[in-house]
This record gives structure tokens, C-alpha cells and sequence, in this order.
């Protein structure tokens, strides 16, 4: 075959992964190629800035560092949301698949041990992954840092507690949840990996609406919110990594 016919053939075939990987990364990182493989499996992928990642550019306490993932521009087309911190020593933070009810943004509290880009890999329909991504600056130290709810007497008593709120929003609303919990990530001498790993939303007919897998960089004592379409009270189902198993509902 002729290089002409190579070429004409090569014009025909269907883009590949690596056609869609065209695109300059918007906080060039030289871990990137790293979790695209780890995390991705070499998936084909786009940078997106539909996929929007909102963190304060300093983390001030990095232990307790506010993120919101906003993929909202894919309503209704999410299968999978997955997000790290490329340079913390526990990168990934969280893997949410909502469901048909439930918005794809997540807000939640991490850990940040240094500066670091962040990203969201939302998984559509079609198997491709939209990446977003932010530059966060940090002094340091977030995920080795000790325990505050350890310092606290009588930590155990509440180990679970669950304190939430629903909020109208027009047609929707967004449910506010803080777990009483120490996420300790195994990283503090002395102090085993013990944290939440896995969550559920149901509705009351024990649909699911949502799962999330947590990971030890997401904080102490963690902040979880979600936005809901429809009315009903929400179930929230809890699981760590000992096994204990928590529940709260939210009218």
C-alpha cells in the first residue's frame, strides 16, 4: 500500500484516544500521565472546563480545605465522578455515581498536605471522561497532621452522628451533612487507617439515589452536601473501614 492510500485510510478511521487527548492541560502536571493510567485505565479523555472544580487558591487550614465539583453542564448524562489531589500522599479523594435524582455536584471537605493540582473525572454516558481541574497552594502538613476529634473528650459517644438539613431550591433542594467521624488515614504514628468508605443516599422507598466511596483524604468529622430534584425525605447510609455502620434521615 501506497503512502497515499495510508493516509486516506488513516483519515477514515474513528478518533481514537489519543486524537482526543489533544488539548493543553490547564494546570500542567507531571503526575497526570501517571493517574490517567492508574485512575482512568488510559480512557479516552477531554480537559473540560464544563467540569468545574472551586477551591480557595490558599488552603488556610489545610486540613480542612472546602471543594465543590460542578458538573452540572452534563445533567442527566453522569455515570461517574471521580476526584484526587495529584500530590497528596493519599490522592483520591472520592468516587460518586449519582443517580438519576440527585445533581452531579458534590461539596466536601478534604485534606491537603502541599500545593497541588486538583482534578474531576466525570464519566458520561458515551465512556468518555471530562477532566476539570484547579491549582491549590497550601502551607503544608494537612494529612499528617493529628487528629482534632481525638483531642475531644468523649469522641467515641458521638462516633456517627449524623447532623443535617435540607434547603429549597426553586424545584430542588440541597442537602447539608456533617458525620461525626476522624477519617484517620494511617499516616499519624501510631494511629490505624479508621475512616468512612462508603455512603449511600436512598429515598424513602429505599431507592438509591446516590453511592459515594470515601477516601482518607477527605476530612475529619465530614462535610457532605448534594442537590436533589424532586420532594421526599432522604435516607443516608454510612459504612467505615471497621465495619460499623451508621444511618441518619433527613425530612
Amino acid at each position: 500500500m501506497n503512502w497515499r492510500a495510508w493516509g486516506l485510510l488513516l483519515c477514515c478511521l474513528p478518533l481514537t484516544a489519543t486524537a482526543l487527548e489533544t488539548g493543553k492541560d490547564p494546570v500542567p502536571s507531571v503526575m497526570w500521565a501517571f493517574y490517567h493510567k492508574q485512575l482512568l485505565a488510559e480512557a479516552p479523555f477531554v480537559f473540560d472546563d464544563r467540569v468545574r472544580l472551586l477551591a480557595p487558591p490558599f488552603a488556610e487550614d489545610a486540613r480542612q480545605v472546602p471543594l465543590q465539583i460542578d458538573a452540572r453542564a452534563f445533567t442527566g448524562d453522569v455515570v461517574r465522578m471521580l476526584v484526587w489531589a495529584e500530590l497528596n500522599p493519599l490522592p483520591k479523594i472520592v468516587d460518586f455515581q449519582p443517580g438519576e435524582r440527585v445533581l452531579p455536584w458534590l461539596s466536601i471537605r478534604i485534606r491537603i498536605e502541599q500545593a497541588t493540582p486538583l482534578r474531576a473525572a466525570v464519566q458520561t454516558r458515551d465512556g468518555l471522561w471530562h477532566v476539570g481541574s484547579t491549582l491549590i497552594d497550601a502551607a503544608g502538613g494537612g494529612c499528617t497532621a493529628p487528629s482534632v476529634v481525638r483531642t475531644q473528650p468523649g469522641w467515641e459517644e458521638h462516633l456517627g452522628e449524623v447532623l443535617g438539613a435540607r434547603y429549597p431550591r426553586g424545584e430542588d433542594s440541597r442537602l447539608r451533612l456533617q458525620v461525626a467521624h476522624p477519617m484517620d488515614n494511617g499516616l499519624v504514628s501510631g494511629i490505624p487507617e479508621f475512616y468512612l468508605n462508603q455512603a449511600q443516599l436512598l429515598d424513602a422507598d429505599g431507592q438509591v439515589l446516590a453511592r459515594l466511596e470515601l477516601f482518607p483524604a477527605v476530612s475529619e468529622n465530614p462535610n457532605l452536601s448534594f442537590d436533589i430534584q424532586g420532594p421526599g425525605q432522604t435516607r443516608l447510609l454510612l459504612r467505615d473501614n471497621s465495619g460499623n455502620e451508621f444511618e441518619a434521615t433527613v425530612p
